[in-house]
């Protein structure tokens, strides 16, 4: 079990690069603003089970075992810009926002959650991150990442959060955020482009 003061220090950290806009930031952003708050809210919680899902896999290992491979690596990068770009295309022939808005809540969480899992960078975020505030001294290393797992992950669903509201927000202030689907499918389609032409290792 990770000491006081290592959780401290390890919250600091995370609440400085989770801070930092990324990708997440702008699906929630993009999300919240076209289907409003709830479905922003259904987001951050796909992102935070994704989220979930990961430190699981860095406790059993399986995040080395992707890393240690640029072909895994490489699958999962494009596979994650593919669903981007279908996300994209399929917000953009969707039949205006009140179509959008009336899609099930359950179809954002799940979204999210592949988002989330298709994102290569996360699980190096785990195997780089992480390990700077194991102590093999302080007990199984496994416990201590699903600790530490735990504490990034509640923080990243409360800055989520966050960015839904104010999203959401922001929309009504601009009346409902005219042509939100084009926007929406815009994003996705650059996101997948993004992770497609700079999501290497290098």
């Amino acid at each position: 079990m990770p000491s006081a003061s290592t959780l401290a220090l390890f919250a600091l950290a995370a609440l400085a690069l989770i801070a930092i806009p990324g990708p997440n930031m702008i699906y929630i952003a993009t999300r919240s603003m076209s289907e409003g708050r709830s479905a922003g809210f259904a987001s951050a919680l796909g992102l935070l089970t994704g989220t979930g899902i990961n430190v699981l896999a860095a406790a059993a290992g399986l995040s080395a075992l992707i890393a240690s491979s640029d072909v895994a690596y490489d699958v999962i990068r494009y596979a994650g810009a593919a669903y981007l770009v279908y996300l994209g295309i399929k917000a953009l022939r969707s039949h205006g926002a009140h179509a959008e808005a009336a899609a099930p809540r359950g179809s954002a969480y799940r979204q999210a959650i592949v988002v989330q899992l298709l994102n290569p960078k996360v699980t190096l975020f785990f195997l780089a991150f992480l390990p700077q505030f194991v102590d093999p001294q302080a007990g199984p290393v496994w416990t201590q990442v699903l600790v530490l797992g735990a504490v990034l992950g509640a923080l990243g669903f409360v800055m989520d959060c966050g960015y839904a509201l104010a999203a959401s927000s922001a929309a009504r202030k601009l009346n409902g955020f005219r042509h939100g689907n084009r926007i929406t499918g815009a994003v996705y389609l650059a996101l997948g482009a993004a992770a497609a032409l700079t999501g290497g290792r290098r």
